[in-house]
């Protein structure tokens, strides 16, 4: 697999780093990591580069994660990059609204590296 470029979208910089490290140990090969601590700044990042993979929590403030994901429909860097919320949302209804506005899965907050890598790597193949 090719390294990839990651965004991850999450206002806790710790949550940001536990991503992180969880990719890596589910053998994701990294490039590089883009980081932003809400939609807004998770925008500003997709207006200036392409990333390959984006991991974004929901509940954040000033923009949440679903708001993020609708607004990314229009960025031409963001046309066909996977999208996975990472959230504590035990909720249905979160997740199923953030699906319908185009990510391409979730993973429920804790998770594991092994969970990661069932989720993520079929993304980042297909």
């Amino acid at each position: 697999m090719t390294p990839i470029r990651v965004l991850i979208v999450d206002d806790s910089a710790v949550m940001r780093k536990i991503v992180d490290r969880s990719l890596r140990q589910a053998g994701v090969e990294i490039k590089e990591v883009l980081e932003a601590g809400n939609g807004a700044e998770g925008l500003a990042r997709m207006q200036q580069t392409r990333v390959d993979l984006i991991l974004s929590d929901i509940n954040m403030p000033t923009m949440d994660g679903l708001e993020f994901v609708r607004q990314l429909q229009a960025v031409e860097n963001a046309k066909g990059v996977p999208i996975v919320m990472v959230t504590t949302e035990a909720g249905e209804a979160h997740v199923v609204q953030a699906l319908s506005c185009g990510a391409r899965g979730y993973i429920r907050k804790p998770f594991s590296s092994d969970q990661i890598k069932e989720r993520i790597i079929p993304l980042l193949q297909g």
